[in-house]
């Protein structure tokens, strides 16, 4: 992850004067500037992350980089994107999101799980998510996510859909790139009262869209929009942007696309997966919404394959995985600091 300000500490700590650089780095910042801390004593790390924790400073990375330890963390807090909801109110648990591949048909720039035609599947499969979608119904959970990779490179992507829907109602999220043979047919067996189809739209623009996603994808998508309305879905427009400014430009093309509010979203660029800019996130902004991946559980699907967001390896029993990320937010509840935040991906 790059920083904004780079300080080698060598082998200072906290008791050999490491506090005194931080404040004056803390000194010479602006919110939402990250700062990269290197050194060579792997034992600063659990008190730079206390620091970090009560100090409103929150640490997003921690790797060895060339056989120094490096940690990295966000100068205070981030603004709220514009027009983001100002609380939610959404019970742990009532969200449920499924990753249930990372291979997908585009390479986006800015993937926060690094999904491209060349990643390996890693696969949830049907069988678990049947015994996910039993499970569910009785752990509170209001809506289900389907989400990757590309959903609809899956051969069995109706059957996954359906067994979800049985569940609870259900968001897929797809570029609308694949809604051909097969995947009509998949597509058009699906229970219209139960599934939503968020489709990716990052600009009303194709040139814009495109330099994300590549050429002619805008196009493609766009008539793959089509298709799904006029088959009778009730499609949700997603759009991924980089500054203020184009989510003010994506707005007005949806009123006058006439979408509804509840049917579109905008998001900002998260500082995770192959992205190189964006919003730097961790864990303390995020208010989790349970993820499963076929590697375990996570605290939120804009960091689900990153070890900083895993919160058990172990997915069944579903009703223990779900205790498990509910302890973790209570026990980051337990630093008074610390205000979680929504970053809405649906």
């Amino acid at each position: 992850m790059r920083a904004d300000f780079d300080l080698d500490i060598g082998r200072k700590t906290f008791g050999s004067g490491l506090l005194p650089e931080l404040i004056a780095v803390l000194r010479r910042s602006q919110a939402g500037d990250l700062v990269a801390v290197v050194g060579d004593e792997q034992s600063v790390g659990p008190e730079l992350e206390t620091w970090c924790r009560f100090t409103g400073n929150p640490l997003l990375e921690a790797i060895t980089d060339q056989g120094r330890p490096r940690w990295v963390f966000r100068c205070g807090a981030i603004a709220a994107p514009a027009g983001a909801p100002a609380e939610d109110n959404r019970p742990v648990g009532s969200r449920l999101w499924l990753y249930t591949n990372f291979d997908c048909n585009l390479h986006c720039d800015y993937c926060c799980v690094r999904s491209s035609p060349t990643a390996p599947r890693r696969e949830l499969g049907l069988a678990r998510v049947q015994r996910i979608g039993r499970e569910a119904a009785g752990l509170g959970v209001k809506e289900i996510f389907v989400t990757g990779g590309e959903p609809f490179l899956l051969e069995d992507i109706g059957e996954i859909l359906s067994c979800c829907a049985a569940a609870a109602p259900t968001t897929v999220l797809t570029n609308g790139m694949l809604f051909t043979g097969r995947r009509r047919e998949s597509l058009q067996a699906l229970p219209r009262d139960r599934i939503v189809l968020q489709i990716s739209l990052d600009s009303a623009m194709p040139e814009l869209h495109d330099l994300h996603r590549g050429p002619g994808a805008w196009a493609r998508t766009r008539e793959g929009i089509q298709h799904a309305r006029s088959h009778g879905f009730r499609v949700r427009l997603a759009a991924t942007v980089s500054t203020d400014a184009e989510a003010d430009a994506f707005r007005q093309f949806l009123n006058e696309e006439k979408v509804a509010a509840e049917d579109r979203v905008i998001r900002r660029i998260a500082l995770r997966g192959a992205a190189r800019e964006g919003v730097a996130l961790s864990r303390a902004d995020l208010v989790p919404e349970v993820t499963i991946t076929a590697d375990g559980v996570y605290w939120h699907p804009v960091g689900a394959e990153d070890a900083d967001l895993l919160v058990t390896h172990d997915i069944f029993p579903l009703a223990e995985s779900f205790a498990a990320v509910r302890r973790a937010f209570d026990r980051e509840g337990e630093h008074a600091n610390k205000l979680a935040k929504i970053f809405n991906c649906a």
